[in-house]
């Protein structure tokens, strides 16, 4: 269970991070606010994982979720630059995440 919510975390933390750039600053109600419940729903998820997941592990899980989600949906949606490079890097980070746990970052 903790695998599954950190993983919907870190999938939260990707709609964060948009509703921020969203937000222009905190000057629009709506990003602004959808960025604060996100921002809570993916900490308080992270927080619950913790619980039973090492720190490590699960942080750096989290965080290559998020980047990568983010990155992803930015290059999608919001007409942010491809190139191989970014590709490429992106790639790197699943396989670190993928590594991590293949590594037995369980328990």
């Amino acid at each position: 269970m903790a695998w599954l919510v950190l993983v919907v975390s870190g999938l939260l933390e990707a709609g964060w991070a948009l509703s921020l750039k969203e937000s222009h600053g905190f000057t629009r109600v709506w990003p602004t606010i959808s960025f604060a419940v996100l921002l809570v729903a993916s900490m308080g998820g992270l927080a619950f994982a913790l619980r039973t997941l090492p720190v490590g592990t699960a942080y750096a899980v989290w965080v290559g979720i998020g980047a990568v989600t983010t990155a992803v949906l930015a290059m999608t949606f919001l007409g942010e630059s491809v190139s191989v490079l970014k590709v490429v890097s992106i790639l790197l980070i699943i396989g670190g995440v993928v590594g991590l746990n293949l590594a037995g970052g369980g328990h």
